[in-house]
């Protein structure tokens, strides 16, 4: 099985991080190649700045799904998920829904620990298009700006794991997603500490997007083909422009 695993930001020292836990969660016969989004910026925060990553995962989606089973778009908040869904003939994942639908296995009421206070209404967003608003206990964050994203764990991990013990212990929460790409690792390494299952969005989605590519599901064809005009189109990508308009 061949993985593509897309960092929607570019932070090549959170792409480390990724596939770190990527090839730690994946079975041994899954191929794992990863991918840094060229533009945009360090960590994404707001629906404003998803934008920007959005297009890159579309963008290397493009060009090279053809040669994978599945892929992941490796962002919490899930930037160009549902539309890499519409148009791709590959299973995608985002580590938001793949979480969320984790938890909703685990538990009735989840909780969200986050990196900051910004990044809190566009995950709380991403829980509401998936239906599961009342299904979310609560939203923690870190409480600072950040000066460096790929050591947030070693900056504030006793933080982080304040957040998560006040999230089981105060806000009832039968699980805890610990959301963002530069967290990934932490559920694991602080699971002993807390009395309520970590879930960490890039373990989830790797185990999803093996059980989708294994069961050949993916989004119906219908979806990806139906009523596709020409129409016309000016500065896109070539691999983008190709997906976007009926061909002759």
């Amino acid at each position: 099985m061949k993985l593509l695993i897309i960092n929607p930001n570019i932070s090549h020292s959170v792409t480390n991080l990724i596939e770190s836990e990527a090839r730690r969660t994946a079975a041994p016969q899954t191929e794992i190649t990863m991918e840094t989004a060229p533009t945009g910026v360090a960590y994404i925060e707001t629906q404003a700045e998803a934008l920007f990553g959005a297009y890159a995962a579309i963008h290397i989606l493009a060009e090279r799904h053809s040669h994978f089973d599945a892929a992941i778009i490796a962002a919490f908040g899930d930037p160009g998920l549902m539309e890499a869904q519409e148009i791709f003939p590959i299973p995608v994942v985002g580590l938001s829904q793949a979480a969320f639908m984790t938890a909703c296995l685990v538990g009735q009421r989840f909780s969200i620990v986050a990196i900051s206070k910004r990044i809190v209404p566009w995950y709380r967003r991403a829980v509401e298009l998936n239906g599961l608003t009342a299904r979310l206990a609560s939203v923690r964050n870190l409480p600072e700006p950040l000066s460096d994203v790929g050591s947030i764990q070693e900056m504030y991990g006793e933080t982080l794991l304040d957040l998560c013990l006040s999230a089981a212990r105060d806000d009832g929460a039968d699980a805890i997603v610990i959301a963002g790409a530069p967290l990934a690792g932490l559920a694991r390494r602080i699971q002993q500490h807390v009395p309520v299952p970590l879930l960490d969005g890039v373990t989830c989605a790797v185990a999803q997007a093996e059980l989708l590519a294994s069961r050949n599901l993916r989004a119906p064809a219908a979806i990806r083909e139906a009523d596709r005009p020409r129409k016309a189109q000016k500065g896109l990508d070539p691999a983008v422009a190709k997906l976007m308009v009926a061909q002759p």
